[in-house]
């Protein structure tokens, strides 16, 4: 009986026990067959690293393939000086990155403003970096191009030059060197995809292939013509020998000149052919009709020479163009296919299929506050206008797009209904459209149509048609490089019905950056009416004010704060600006302040980082408080730091905060003046913002700024100003109020009131 109890309590864990056993035992057969012939560890043999391991397993040879990385400690010599270690500006510098590609363009005095402009209006946009070189010094260059002059014209100095000035300037920063003439039409797209696909560990010299006249069988250079690409380790390499292949070698030709350079001292020579990779060009004859050349090896031709004018640069452009668009059309038909093919495969079928296929499906709202609302539109207006009112004319950018898409749809219906129906317009019934963040602009179209069938008979019909233009392909925009260490020049406006907040705007400027040694500086305008302006020696409106100033130069020694005292009627910010302006250097950051901003650090960094000299200017939209009397009605006010963002709105009406730098508002001042003349009376019209929207090609970055907050405060809208400044100022003050739920509340409770 006990037997029996105890094989019923062990029948349980008795599986777990045979496994253990049986693996141990597998283990141990493993260990033995693993070392056939090993002789028993008795004792450490010697060389014998710790733990038995050997010790050929800890310091892998030549012939081994697995590698044990190793951690190295730092350690500094205490008997050097500690040196500080600079950093670089740019992360990829200190890593080591290069670009992918460089392009040289070689031409001459006769060619210059005519095939080498056509060069750079068909494939200079496509390559990242693009330079020209010539032996003509002084020449005028032509827009939009980057010329290097050599001063000499003769063929092997000129190669000989751009080779030097290219690995003295570039050599550094580019893993590739793609060399033309002006007269070869390369295609940049398949140049860049070439590129991507060989290897810079090799010394690369790839082009057409030729033979030198009567030389060395084996040896070839690149033809010129066609266009050659060199690596970075090839150039490095070759530079020490430039001066020697100057002297020492004769040719008539530039690139045979190249050529015999790389195969005497490198000993390299021209393929093309490498990695897999093929080098097609194509040689064009006279007259030739690029339209209708149907050769297979033109079709394929990454370079085509020569090209004997303009107008045939032009042409080959246009007919490669057309080719890689029909390329791109039907992969993506295949790729079309493919989706539908394998959406078929999976749980949700072709139900989960999306149109247009391959485009990301609709955004799905969660909430009725995340809708995206379909703005209407006709022929000739727009029921959704920027500015707020119900109805405007369609007009510029809109208009264009509103045109190209009813072009696009009857292109869509008619190829897909001809030849048994044509189809053309008659009127636009109704229009919408909307921006998908996630897939891009979405149309529908009600359209009126006449359509006519192959034996001539038309009908009116009415068709709707959906159409979508999808996001393409997201570019990261160059910017140039700014800092956090920029000064910055405050400039605050200041008039008499403001003096009650001025308080409020220096402890906040003392506090957020006289105390924590900000790089800011501040200057006051001192607005006088005219009135007060004669009574200035009697009642000084600012004395005031000019008394705090003096006591924070009294508290901030090494601080000065200086004010401009200015008289008029009407406080124009184009005029205030014009005196400021002339009283700083051109090289000044301009901040221009309200009275009811609250300064931070946060929001002077942003600033810094946002305007970039004769690049973008920066117009902020500030967060406005609500009236505490209606939002709160007695409650206490919110003071968490979480939700400082909650009782307010972004003031779009308002464009009095502006960051840019002198130099730019001088630009653009300048080239006012010349438009308006003598009538001054037109600059009250206007704002720092229309000087730069209307007069500068300037990047106007205007965008929402929660680190500028204001305190709510009823502003004084002068009549005196323009009806459109009036009027936005009054809108600024009536949307500032409260939000609607607050000021329904309002009203509820005052009605209520009144009633009992």
């Amino acid at each position: 009986m006990r037997a029996a109890a105890l094989l019923a309590a062990l029948r349980p864990v008795l599986p777990l026990v045979l496994g253990l056993s049986l693996g141990c035992s597998l283990s141990l057969l493993r260990a033995a067959w693993g070392r056939p012939g090993a002789e028993p560890c008795t004792g450490a043999r010697p060389g014998a690293l710790p733990g038995g391991a050997r010790p050929e397993a800890a310091a892998p040879g030549p012939g081994h393939e697995e590698f044990r990385p190793r951690i190295v400690p730092y350690y500094r010599d205490p008997s050097k000086p500690y040196k500080k270690v600079l950093r670089t500006r740019y992360i990829q510098t200190e890593l080591g990155f290069h670009e992918r590609l460089f392009v040289a363009v070689l031409t001459s005095k006769a060619t210059l403003n005519t095939l080498a402009v056509a060069v750079n209006k068909t494939v200079a946009h496509h390559f990242p970096r693009l330079l020209y070189f010539t032996g003509l010094r002084g020449a005028k260059v032509p827009h939009g191009m980057v010329v290097v002059a050599h001063g000499d014209e003769r063929p092997i100095w000129l190669m000989y030059q751009s080779v030097r000035y290219i690995h003295q300037h570039f050599g550094s920063d580019y893993d590739w060197f793609y060399i033309m003439q002006d007269d070869t039409y390369a295609q940049a797209e398949q140049v860049k995809a070439l590129v991507t696909h060989l290897s810079i560990n090799q010394d690369v010299y790839l082009g057409r292939a030729e033979e030198f006249i009567g030389g060395d069988e084996q040896a070839r250079y690149c033809h010129g013509g066609f266009g050659y690409l060199m690596s970075r380790s090839l150039l490095l390499k070759l530079h020490p020998h430039l001066d020697s292949c100057r002297n020492e070698i004769l040719s008539v030709r530039p690139d045979e000149w190249l050529g015999r350079c790389i195969i005497d001292f490198l000993g390299i020579t021209c393929v093309s052919q490498l990695q897999g990779q093929h080098y097609h060009t194509y040689e064009l004859a006279k007259n030739t009709e690029p339209e209708k050349e149907k050769e297979e090896e033109f079709q394929a031709a990454l370079a085509v020479h020569p090209v004997s004018d303009m107008t045939l640069m032009y042409r080959l452009h246009k007919h490669f163009s057309r080719i890689q668009l029909d390329r791109t059309y039907q992969e993506i038909q295949d790729l079309q296919m493919q989706i539908r093919n394998l959406t078929a495969l999976t749980p949700a079928g072709e139900a989960g299929l999306t149109w247009p296929v391959g485009i990301n499906a609709p955004f799905l709202p969660k909430s009725r506050f995340e809708v995206i609302s379909w703005d209407y539109f006709t022929e000739q207006h727009l029921f959704s206008c920027p500015d707020g009112s119900p109805k405007c004319e369609l007009s510029g950018a809109s208009k264009a797009d509103v045109s190209e898409i009813i072009e696009s749809a009857l292109e869509q219906l008619n190829s897909r209904y001809q030849p048994l129906l044509r189809f053309g317009k008659r009127q636009l019934l109704n229009g919408y459209r909307r921006f998908d963040p996630t897939r891009g602009m979405e149309y529908t179209l009600d359209l009126l149509l006449e359509a006519v069938t192959q034996k001539g008979h038309s009908h009116v019909l009415a068709k709707r048609v959906s159409l979508v233009r999808p996001l393409s392909k997201v570019e990261i925009i160059p910017m140039p490089y700014v800092t956090e260490a920029t000064q910055v020049q405050l400039v605050l406006p200041l008039t008499v019905q403001e003096l009650d907040f001025v308080g409020n705007f220096l402890d906040m400027f003392a506090m957020n950056t006289l105390d924590t040694h900000d790089n800011a500086l501040l200057t006051l305008l001192f607005i006088y009416h005219p009135y007060d302006a004669q009574r200035v020696g009697q009642v000084d409106v600012f004395a005031g004010v000019k008394a705090m100033v003096g006591e924070l130069e009294k508290r901030y020694a090494e601080v000065k704060i200086p004010w401009i005292s200015v008289k008029t009627e009407v406080p124009s910010q184009v005029k205030l600006m014009d005196i400021v302006s002339k009283k700083h250097p051109v090289d000044t950051l301009f901040f221009l302040a309200s009275v009811w901003t609250e300064i931070n650090m946060e929001f002077l960094n942003r600033c810094r980082m946002n305007t970039i000299s004769n690049w973008q200017v920066f117009f902020p939209v500030h967060f406005q408080e609500f009236n505490p009397a209606l939002v709160y009605r007695g409650e206490q006010t919110a003071s968490s730091g979480t939700d400082f963002l909650r009782d307010g709105h972004f003031d779009r009406h308002s464009f009095a905060e502006a960051c840019f730098y002198n130099s730019d508002y001088m630009t653009a001042r300048t080239k006012l003046a010349a438009d308006i003349l003598d009538r001054d009376e037109v600059l009250e019209s206007m704002e720092v913002f229309d000087v730069f929207l209307h007069y500068s090609g300037l990047h106007l970055f205007r965008a929402v700024e929660p680190g500028l907050v204001q305190k709510y405060a009823l502003r004084s809208c002068n009549p005196r100003l323009s009806e459109e400044l009036y009027h936005r100022c009054v809108l600024s003050n009536l949307e500032g109020l409260a939000s609607r739920s607050h000021l329904a509340m309002a009203l509820f409770e005052q009605e209520q009131a009144n009633s009992t």
